[in-house]
């Protein structure tokens, strides 16, 4: 019974810690441009929760501790490659992205736990990664990013 009702003041104290309440969508300032509506459909899915402005706050997003890891990897996604800010030096990630998603690493596999939809079959990934490539190209005036 003690351990249960600390447990459950333990909880409750946890979510009076601040962060993790605001769950901020920052205005779209240049979305990513994508070859084809499947090619975006994908990214969607699998990308921008975690890298662009149009993330979707599932509810567990706003109880602690969950709420923390949600925003931090949210805030790293979107320094790492924002879809929403590529006029605000995030196209130059655009190139990466191809390559971390052909390491496995992309989308992680914690996300994929929680958003099943998220999961790619290898046509897919190859198509995204494409994708990722021509974005690339565009936005570096067809010299590729290297």
């Amino acid at each position: 019974m003690r351990t249960g009702l600390g447990a459950l003041v333990l909880f409750g104290l946890l979510q009076l810690v601040p962060y993790g309440w605001s769950h901020p969508n920052p205005p779209v300032t240049e979305a990513a441009t994508w070859p084809d509506a499947e090619s975006e459909a994908l990214a969607r899915a699998a990308c921008y929760d975690c890298h662009s402005n149009e993330t979707e706050w599932p509810a567990y997003s706003y109880v602690a501790p969950m709420s923390w890891l949600v925003r931090r990897d949210v805030e790293m996604g979107r320094d790492e490659l924002n879809l929403s800010e590529l006029d605000q030096d995030g196209a130059h990630e655009l190139g990466d992205a191809a390559e971390t998603i052909e390491e496995g690493s992309m989308p992680p596999r914690q996300y994929l736990l929680l958003h099943p939809n998220a999961r790619l079959s290898v046509e897919e990934e190859q198509r995204l990664m494409a994708a990722f490539e021509q974005l690339d190209d565009d936005e570096s005036g067809g010299r590729g990013s290297g």
